[in-house]
């Protein structure tokens, strides 16, 4: 079956970076679209970025100029690295495939999410 597995989380300074990875296991023949979404406490959950797997990336105005997503097709994984950190990044961070092709045809996959913190 297949499962995305994120890693990367943890507790970082304002200011900080940290790299989220997720890598995408199971009888997976493609991935059309990997993403980061988040959610914030008392928060819905939003869009962060996403990738294609021609290339195209796309980001919430709130995070464009600090992350950055990228996507190693070979390894079915895609990175966020996330650049100056605010406070207001704090949130569980969740992996999602979209087309995600098998056998039984395309669907959607989320993980499990991991935990960002930015704190002083």
């Amino acid at each position: 079956q297949v499962q995305l597995v994120e890693s990367g989380g943890g507790l970082v300074q304002p200011g900080g970076s940290l790299r989220l990875s997720c890598a995408a296991s199971g009888p997976i023949l493609s991935i059309h679209t990997m993403a980061w979404y988040r959610q914030a406490p008392g928060k819905q959950r939003e869009l962060v970025a996403n990738g294609t797997s021609d290339g195209s990336t796309n980001y919430a105005d709130s995070v464009k100029g600090r992350f950055a997503i990228s996507r190693d097709n070979a390894k079915n994984t895609v990175y966020l690295q996330m650049n100056g950190l605010k406070p207001e990044d704090t949130a569980v961070y969740y992996c999602n495939g979209e087309g995600v092709m098998t056998i039984l045809g395309g669907m959607t996959f989320w993980g499990k999410g991991t935990l960002v913190t930015v704190s002083s």
